[in-house]
């Protein structure tokens, strides 16, 4: 019996994924205006906290997209504050603000237009008060304000990467189909790993490969990462993330 080239067996399993995608981007399409935006309860309460609060947050993305990537944001509450401020990119804040970077007043924990968010990192009391200062000195200085690309950046995941580098306090490792998160820029190609742990060799995000503790072993192709965690275990792969254990 004739075998099966592996090749023919990948392009299978992409157009079986494709048409998957796009007979649910038709069928079960939610409109932005309608899509729950309500918080998900996972963040404290500003009225009940006193103390500051940092939490790193992602979502898959609106409607099909979410099948390919996520989009993360990072919110804070100094101490004794009743309010969060939330701060993302998003390509609709720069067509109106003439600024990607959005900073505002807003529930921490939305729902991103449908899918529910996921809490990466959080930090409360001294280490938040500490790292709430470098946030806003990294928001400030995010050297791509001006520009948005879906791929292979600077996008949302560009923009929390570079924060939480800046940031010693935020150790969290963005989840593979975090696209856009191996972007270092036009001439810097190699940086600290947005953990601390390790480093990243990256060409405009299209090429990387990342090697650390927290990360393990990462190959990006194209802006779709493949890697392996050592500690805890698990495999990473594009449209999927983090299959295995939970990752501390």
């Amino acid at each position: 019996m004739k075998k099966i080239r592996p090749i023919y067996i990948f392009i299978a399993s992409l157009i079986l994924i494709f048409a998957f995608v796009a007979y649910d981007a038709k069928y079960n399409y939610v409109n932005w205006r309608t899509a729950n935006r309500e918080s998900a309860k996972i963040a404290p309460l500003p009225s009940l906290e006193p103390q500051a609060v940092v939490q790193v947050y992602y979502a898959r993305t609106y409607n099909w997209r979410g099948y390919f990537a996520v989009h993360p944001w990072i919110a804070v509450k100094k101490k004794n504050a009743k309010f969060y401020t939330v701060y993302q990119v998003t390509a609709w804040n720069l067509r109106r603000e003439n600024t990607s970077v959005s900073a505002q007043r807003d529930i921490p924990d939305r729902y991103w237009y449908g899918h529910k968010p996921h809490l990466l990192q959080s930090l409360k009391g001294e280490a938040a008060e500490k790292a709430i200062p470098q946030i806003e000195k990294a928001v400030k200085e995010y050297p791509y304000a001006k520009e948005y690309t879906l791929w292979p950046g600077p996008n949302s995941n560009s923009f929390v990467a570079y924060v939480i580098r800046e940031v010693p306090e935020l150790t969290v490792e963005l989840p593979p189909h975090a696209i856009g998160k191996d972007f270092l820029g036009y001439k810097v190609f190699h940086a600290q790993t947005a953990s601390g742990s390790g480093y990243t060799v990256s060409i405009l995000g299209l090429v990387s490969l990342t090697v650390g503790l927290k990360e393990g072993i990462e190959l990006g192709i194209l802006g779709l990462s493949f890697g392996l965690d050592l500690y805890p275990p698990a495999i990473k792969f594009p449209l999927f993330g983090r299959l295995g254990f939970t990752d501390f």
